[in-house]
């Protein structure tokens, strides 16, 4: 559906039609529990690159699972939610309640959790990307996020327990006493040698911050008011009140960001997920605004090399939160012009779309790319945006 939403009607279609491109990219991933694969080919691929074709991260299904939901499609939002629940107690190595970067798109079965990988012909091996097979702290807590999200519908189905194992691998792999105080980045690597991150990141320590506040809301443990303390914490430290922008984070040496290269989303989430956040914090989407705003968007870094739709739909949400619809409304209007055949939502308008921060330990530069590829993760984003749904509590946007 190309074109521009205009009025609650045509918005409302808008919204049905990313609710239906979500149903149908479950569906077509096969029975049962299942993982989503995260990118289609572009516009100029017969296929996508062998590190991508069979890949469904983490973080992408468990903002389609908690979009689903937002849509009333619970079954579907469960289906991955059930995939999520198998991959925690199915790791073909690890028994400690952590969750993969990736897992292979399709049904997940009764055995062991599949990661992504692609024989390489050249080598006459089966090859994996150490990233996939990798833990990011931030991507166990959205897989959480996604259990709690699916709680509230499903309470007897498990979803809060995996929750809680998954903070609990959190709080015992990743707590970081370096100041400022918080939780670094997890686990990179193959099995079973894997190496430590001992960067910590602002977007990170927002998704522990919201599973262990929404944690303790439900069942008042003080362990979780600790957790989500030592979050909310670093946020504080991490806030630059100079520019009004928030850091990335810190260097593996502990040492705090600068802040010339700054993302969009780092701007937005806390945002979003910190109930009664400071105001001065709501500097960080004027800072977005004045650095990282491109055509009818937003980019996802400073260069302003292209739209990243995700995060425009992010800063949609932010609006909304804030109590600013029509820009809301401004946002999702360019992000409907990005939808791709299949219906999902391109990951951007352009054919590559900059960061400037690496994938991994082992990058040499800035070699984390969005491509104009249909996305799982945009198109979830999408409809948050467009449902008024946060994600990191379970609730709509009044």
């Amino acid at each position: 559906m190309e074109g521009r939403p205009r009025g609650p009607d045509a918005q409302g279609a808008f919204t049905r039609s990313l609710c239906d491109a979500l149903g149908r990219a479950v569906d077509a991933a096969g029975a049962g529990p299942v993982f989503v694969a995260s990118y289609g080919p572009g516009p100029t691929e017969a296929d996508l690159p062998d590190p991508l074709r069979r890949s469904a991260f983490t973080y992408d299904n468990a903002l389609a699972a908690i979009a689903l939901q937002a849509c009333g499609d619970l079954p579907r939002a469960r289906r991955i939610g059930d995939a999520l629940l198998h991959a925690l107690g199915h790791d073909r190595t690890f028994g400690d309640g952590r969750i993969r970067n990736a897992y292979r798109a399709g049904p997940v079965g009764e055995g062991t959790a599949l990661l992504p990988g692609w024989w390489d012909a050249r080598q006459n091996l089966w090859a994996e990307d150490g990233y996939q097979d990798g833990t990011a702290t931030g991507n166990v807590a959205w897989a959480a996020l996604a259990l709690l999200n699916l709680d509230g519908s499903a309470p007897s189905a498990g979803y809060r327990a995996g929750a809680r194992r998954m903070l609990g691998w959190i709080t015992a792999n990743a707590t970081d006493a370096r100041a400022p105080e918080g939780f670094s980045g997890g686990r990179d690597g193959f099995d079973p040698a894997q190496t430590v991150l001992a960067w910590k990141s602002t977007e990170h320590n927002l998704d522990v911050h919201a599973v262990a506040a929404w944690l303790h809301r439900l069942e008042g443990r003080p362990e979780d008011a600790r957790t989500a303390a030592t979050a909310r914490r670093f946020l504080d430290a991490v806030f630059a009140s100079g520019p009004g922008a928030f850091r990335l984070g810190t260097t593996p040496e502990g040492r705090l960001q600068p802040t010339d290269h700054v993302a969009l989303d780092t701007q937005l989430w806390p945002l979003i997920g910190v109930a009664a956040a400071p105001a001065t914090w709501r500097r960080s989407l004027a800072y977005a605004e004045a650095h990282l705003a491109t055509a009818g968007g937003f980019d996802f870094n400073e260069d302003r090399d292209g739209l990243w739709v995700e995060g425009t739909a992010q800063a949609a949400l932010a609006y909304r939160v804030l109590g600013r619809p029509e820009e809301a409304d401004r946002l999702l209007s360019t992000i409907a012009r990005q939808v791709s055949p299949s219906g999902l939502l391109f990951a951007t308008d352009v054919p590559s779309l900059s960061t400037g921060i690496p994938i991994g330990p082992a990058s040499q530069q800035a070699d984390f790319f969005y491509f104009r590829r249909p996305h799982l993760g945009a198109t979830a984003w999408g409809v948050l945006a467009a449902t008024g749904w946060n994600p990191f509590t379970g609730n709509r946007v009044e």
